[in-house]
């Protein structure tokens, strides 16, 4: 089984071996003839020839020395590409077909054309085409022609043996179709070149030029130009140059600077080229605003605003705004303009200058501050004598005000960004010469404000002593340095207020009540104001004298002085005096009791009063005469059955007397002549207890009532004179 596969692979070779023998049996295809070989083209060599039977493919060679180039075709003609102009090759042929390929033809020469020249074209103008080239190998001359490109109008041809040949008359900016070749020695053409060419536009006619001064912008518009794919506008002007580029028949040009000539040119341009500059325009731009403007103020009041030439400006206009809103402007060919001004306001000053083309444009925009106005109603709401408030308005442009206040060689400052001042330290009674000056940053003081005379109050006088006189008047004397001053006195106190005045050094109160307490000062007046007060010093008046002095007899020899209190008053002193001496009482209530008194004497009561800080008023003298003494020896007789005499024994001196007997069955009185001393009761009940009391009775008819008393029993016992019993002395409170 191994041995059998060996044997089939020995069958299947030993059949291949048959097969390749079989093909190589078959003849290769006939040799094919060349009929014609020629060249159209400069890098190829067309041939033709007979159909080969059997041949599937021809494979073409031409030979040029070492060179060969091969080319397979499937049939007649075929053409070898690849080859140098102008050259002779050996051309053979040879058939392919399944069985091979065929020996090679019979070679045939053939020489390959002329190159084409490479061709330059332009439009040296609008009229003119240029067509340029090089030397072509084996060239003895050249033809070109020229025709527009869209098969309109006639042909131009020419025939040369330069390198270059010119078109002219032409239509500007039209498409043309340029076609060229050279020729050899035999007259045979070579290949051609074909191009295009436009000419170049002609410039742009009619076109005009307009400015707008405001945004300092050209307008620029022209008739179009055939032929012209894009228009460039040119401004030149000094060291600038501008441009614009544009596909329509306008063009704007930005930018353009102010007080400049500027010479405007358009150019057309094409494929080709640009158009030759037709003529120049001139255009003149507005003026620049003036710069370095000078401000001046002199005299306060009028502004001189003055400012150099500037190029291409005709005349001026300069425009003055204040901050207030209130625009001026003058006209001039001048450099210079003058205006009124105000003080504290700012001005905007601005100047354009102006020519057939306008406006300049807004330049540096310049501000001039006048000085600040000065303060023109100065008040003073406040003077002492060291001291002054004074008020203003606001002054217009004002930032801070500086205060002066001037006394001789004595400055006194005060600054302050608010409209008022306050000086201090001041001398009273002393001119000053205040002025207020305004200030601003920008401009500094205002040195013309003018000055005002401010006095200051009147100093305070100093009081040097308080005076009373007999009459209780009450003088003031002070000390002043015033010139020119009025005095007024006050004495202020809880019962109201006393005053006196006086151009001198002193004045008199008069009126004060009696028992009060003041305070004493003084002010100075001047037409400047009123000083201060001086210092107070303390008043007291004389204690309020008691009234209603009243002495009442309380015992023989004791007596109760009293009296109605009196304002001011502490204590009280009462005195009784006579010949045989004096009695005093000190006491702070409203009555006082004194012994010691003698009957039936003539005394004299005095009461002073006293404050609390040892004044004395001598308030009250008064006579007062003591009772006659109270008599001796009472004693009772019976007459008869209903009667009782009343017996005593008399005082010294003469006095008048009453009884009166006090019992439960009535009160029995008698009243004796002055020269008796006993008294007589009738109609008495007896069978009672009486009580007996014989009683002084005083000039003004007042009975006595300090007596001592006795009781007494009147029995009835039958008799007619009875018996009266003495009971003793009756206890008095």
């Amino acid at each position: 089984m191994a041995g059998e596969p060996e044997k089939c692979l020995s069958v299947i070779g030993f059949c291949l071996i048959c097969l390749k023998m079989v093909a190589s049996a078959k003849t290769a295809p006939e040799i094919p003839t060349i009929d014609q070989a020629y060249s159209k083209i400069s890098n190829s060599i067309t041939v033709e020839w007979a159909t080969v039977p059997g041949a599937t493919s021809y494979l073409l060679t031409a030979k040029d020395g070492d060179t060969v180039i091969e080319t397979i075709v499937s049939s007649s003609p075929g053409t070898v590409t690849g080859l140098k102009a102008a050259t002779l090759y050996q051309i053979t042929i040879r058939s392919i077909s399944a069985a091979g390929r065929s020996q090679a033809s019979p070679p045939k020469q053939a020489k390959t054309v002329l190159a084409a020249p490479i061709l330059e074209v332009s439009s040296p103008s609008p009229d003119s085409i240029l067509v340029q080239w090089e030397t072509v190998y084996m060239a003895t001359g050249f033809s070109v022609s020229i025709m527009q490109a869209n098969g309109l109008g006639r042909i131009w041809k020419e025939n040369t043996t330069n390198t270059s040949l010119t078109f002219s008359s032409l239509d500007a900016g039209t498409l043309y179709t340029i076609k060229a070749y050279a020729w050899n020695a035999n007259g045979i053409p070579g290949d051609d070149s074909t191009c295009n060419q436009r000419t170049s536009p002609r410039a742009p006619a009619n076109f005009q030029v307009s400015f707008d001064s405001g945004t300092l912008k050209a307008s620029i518009s022209w008739t179009p130009t055939e032929g012209a794919f894009n228009y460039t506008v040119m401004a030149l002007g000094g060291s600038s140059e501008l441009s614009c580029r544009t596909s329509f028949s306008s063009c704007t040009i930005s930018s353009l600077q102010c007080g400049t000539e500027y010479l405007i040119s358009v150019l057309a341009s094409n494929d080709a080229g640009c158009s030759k500059s037709t003529s120049e325009v001139t255009l003149k731009t507005v003026a620049c605003a003036p710069g370095r403007v000078t401000i001046q103020e002199d005299p306060p009041g009028h502004l001189s605003v003055a400012w150099p030439n500037v190029n291409l400006g005709e005349y001026y206009v300069a425009f003055v705004k204040s901050d207030d809103g209130l625009e001026v402007h003058c006209n001039t060919s001048l450099t210079m303009c003058d205006f009124l001004s105000e003080c504290g306001f700012t001005y905007f000053i601005s100047i354009f200058a102006y020519n057939k083309a306008g406006q300049s444009p807004l330049g540096d925009v310049f501000n001039y501050t006048t000085a600040p106005c000065c303060p023109s109603d100065i008040n003073p709401v406040f003077v002492s004598g060291d001291r002054v408030e004074i008020v203003w308005s606001p002054a217009r442009g004002a930032e801070l005000y500086e205060t002066k206040a001037v006394d001789g060689y004595n400055v006194i400052e005060c600054n302050d960004t608010a409209p008022a001042c306050t000086l201090s330290a001041l001398e009273c009674d002393t001119k000053y010469n205040i002025t207020v000056y305004s200030f601003s940053e920008v401009r500094g003081s205002n040195m013309s404000c003018t000055s005002r005379i401010i006095t200051t109050a009147p100093c305070s006088p100093e009081i040097k002593n308080v005076s009373k006189d007999a009459f209780s008047v009450i003088n003031v004397h002070w000390r002043s340095t015033n010139d020119d001053a009025t005095y007024t006195v006050t004495a202020q106190g809880e019962k109201g207020l006393y005053r006196c005045s006086s151009k001198g050094e002193s004045c008199t109160l008069e009126g004060l009540p009696c028992g009060s307490a003041f305070s004493i000062t003084a002010v100075a007046e001047t037409q400047a104001g009123q000083s201060l007060p001086s210092y107070s010093v303390p008043l007291e008046t004389v204690p309020c004298c008691a009234a209603g002095l009243t002495v009442t007899q309380v015992t023989q020899s004791v007596i109760n002085v009293s009296w109605t209190l009196g304002t001011g008053v502490q204590t009280y002193v009462a005195v009784l005096e006579s010949q045989a001496g004096q009695s005093t009482c000190h006491t702070h209530e409203n009555h006082c009791l004194l012994g010691c008194i003698t009957c039936g004497l003539n005394y004299t009561v005095a009461l002073k009063a006293v404050s609390a800080t040892g004044l004395t008023a001598d308030c009250a003298f008064q006579s007062y005469s003591s009772s006659v003494c109270c008599p001796l020896g009472v004693k009772l007789y019976r007459l008869g059955p209903n009667g009782i005499r009343i017996y005593w024994q008399a005082s010294r001196g003469s006095a008048n007397y009453s009884t009166d007997l006090y019992g439960s069955k009535g009160i029995f009185t008698c009243a004796p002549s002055s020269s008796l001393s006993f008294c007589d009761v009738t109609e008495i009940p007896c069978g009672d207890v009486y009580t007996v009391m014989v009683s002084p009775v005083a000039a003004t008819g007042l009975k006595l009532t300090f007596c001592p008393q006795k009781i007494y029993s009147v029995t009835c016992s039958g008799s007619t004179l009875g018996m009266v019993i003495y009971r003793g002395k009756r206890n008095e409170e």
